[in-house]
């Protein structure tokens, strides 16, 4: 039996947390994606994505950090 707290807890949120968290909009999202500038999603099934949500908190640091050395 392995000790849950030896291993961190991955939180995927689907495409609405993104956009609530992030305040883009889904072509935003998915444009930025294509640029390279977005986390990509995770692939759940054939029609269902979702994204790590530690990603999505890192890239929403990293625009806070930019502003901040403006």
């Amino acid at each position: 039996m392995t000790d849950d707290r030896s291993h961190p807890r991955t939180t995927l949120i689907r495409l609405d947390r993104v956009k609530a968290r992030t305040c883009l909009s889904r072509s935003t999202i998915y444009a930025y994606m294509r640029d390279g500038r977005f986390p990509q999603p995770v692939t759940i099934s054939e029609r269902c994505v979702a994204w790590v949500e530690a990603e999505v908190e890192a890239w929403i640091a990293e625009r806070i950090a930019a502003r901040r050395s403006s």
